[in-house]
């Protein structure tokens, strides 16, 4: 799945979109969800490539022994073998072992062929069978749009899932506008996203690029849809949803403790960090967003920062944030605002900005103010396919544990970590502008806040969950 340009998902009306090594549980396997009320179909039938067609590249599919087999070409790109008819709502299930450790696989859903931004290619959601040492087999991927959706960064428990030299099992649930994917029974993804109700399903043969990837085989057999009878699977509790729905929570984030801070229309649960009610002027809550307004690029120069009116101790924030060219913003936790100060509130930073035309990016030390940083601390880690344009939305996301561990994501990659209040935090600290300030970022709980640095940020899908 490479050279994929970040496609805008059309103009949908809901929108599209440390170092710790420590060990990584086994992932506990669910059983399988109860049979449907309509018994699954057959999607292939054992003997012949009937219902299928090839798209995209030259790569080779036959069928062996029961089982459709793809095999890799020199001077090819993605090669699917998809299906003739399209499906909306569905189950599928199905095995897929790699020949080789050094192949790519995946699962294509409500998938479609030859767009004008994307002539000649396969496009749509993606479930990625990854044997690499990245361990993303199972997670999300939109083929040829917007890139990584879903991957395991969010759900980690899941990376051991993926059984090298044999065949794996793969169930996908695509119901309205839930997915959700399961490999060997064990839970991995589950992303909420609008785009594309209905389209083919198709199987992939990575394009390769070195004679070690030649001629190797992926195995496809025991294809089951089921169309009918259609009821959501359980999902565990503490699985993070990648939600395209701007401020809405499904019934299963609010079940398992999500909240929103936005409501998409109205301040509530807002105020100035100035003062105990919302500003006047400067920050419009209205067309589903919470966007502050251009005042010449100073910091909290016109109506200054705004901060939730709750405090918090641990929890799971998730925010969008769209950025204009050469934007500074920030979202700020653990904000006591007893700090004195002229310019925005006190606090740690998650950076909001525009690398490449702020000034504020060069600034700092070894690169500690560029986006998704833990702003003059820490800076971010992050593949610049994890970095949508200014103008799209990106997802930010800071996780705090009640042990204090700290991690930043971007659009679903963890770039970041740390621990408030360890030698290597303070350490960071006393090399900072934070070094006046007794006790910095050690305090027990604190408000959000959204910056006001003088140029126009938008937010939207603003949702936390607090962690015990």
């Amino acid at each position: 799945m490479k050279n994929r340009a970040l496609l805008a998902a059309g103009a949908c009306a809901v929108g599209a979109a440390l170092a710790f090594k420590s060990p990584r549980p086994a992932p506990t396997p669910t059983p399988p969800a109860a049979p449907v009320s309509a018994a699954s179909q057959p999607l292939f039938d054992g003997k012949t490539l009937k219902g299928w067609k090839r798209l995209g590249g030259t790569a080779d599919y036959k069928v062996e022994n029961g089982a459709i087999v793809g095999t890799t070409v020199m001077n090819s790109g993605n090669t699917f073998l998809v299906t003739e008819k399209e499906y909306g709502d569905f189950v599928l299930e199905l095995d897929i072992m790699l020949e080789s450790p050094v192949s790519n696989s995946g699962v294509q859903t409500r998938s479609h062929f030859d767009s004008p931004q994307q002539p000649g290619k396969v496009y749509g959601r993606q479930v990625e069978i990854d044997p690499s040492a990245r361990s993303w087999s199972g997670g999300v991927y939109d083929e040829a749009r917007r890139q990584w959706l879903y991957p395991l960064d969010l759900n980690p428990q899941a990376k051991t899932a993926y059984k090298a030299g044999q065949y794996n099992h793969v169930k996908i649930e695509c119901i309205g506008a839930e997915m959700k994917t399961w490999l060997n029974n064990v839970p991995v993804a589950y992303v909420v996203d609008p785009v594309d109700p209905k389209g083919f399903i198709g199987l992939q043969v990575h394009g390769i690029t070195t004679k070690e990837q030649e001629g190797k085989k992926v195995y496809f057999k025991n294809l089951t849809l089921t169309t009918t009878g259609l009821k959501p699977s359980a999902f565990p509790a503490d699985v993070y949803v990648v939600n395209f729905v701007p401020n809405y929570l499904t019934p299963y984030e609010q079940q398992h403790g999500w909240k929103l801070l936005y409501d998409g229309k109205t301040a509530a649960g807002w105020r100035s960090a100035k003062g105990d009610a919302f500003p006047v002027g400067g920050w419009k809550t209205e067309g589903g967003t919470m966007t502050v307004q251009a005042s010449e690029g100073k910091e909290a120069a016109n109506v200054g920062d705004i901060v939730t009116e709750d405090q918090y101790r641990a929890f799971d924030l998730s925010f969008e944030y769209k950025l204009t060219p050469g934007a500074n913003s920030g979202v700020k936790y653990f904000v006591t605002l007893a700090e004195k100060t002229e310019g925005s509130a006190i606090g740690l930073e998650y950076q909001v900005l525009d690398d490449a035309l702020h000034p504020d990016a060069k600034l700092g030390r070894d690169g500690n103010r560029t986006l998704a940083s833990l702003y003059d601390l820490k800076k971010a880690d992050k593949p610049a396919r994890f970095i949508h344009p200014i103008g799209e939305w990106n997802v930010g996301r800071v996780v705090v544990y009640p042990d204090n561990r700290v991690e930043h994501y971007l659009n679903g990659a963890k770039v970041l970590e740390y621990r408030r209040g360890s030698p290597e935090f303070l350490e960071l600290v006393a090399q900072s502008k934070y070094k006046v300030w007794p006790n910095f970022g050690v305090a027990p709980a604190g408000h959000l806040l959204l910056q006001d640095h003088g140029n126009e940020v938008s937010f939207r899908s603003l949702k936390i969950k607090e962690l015990k």
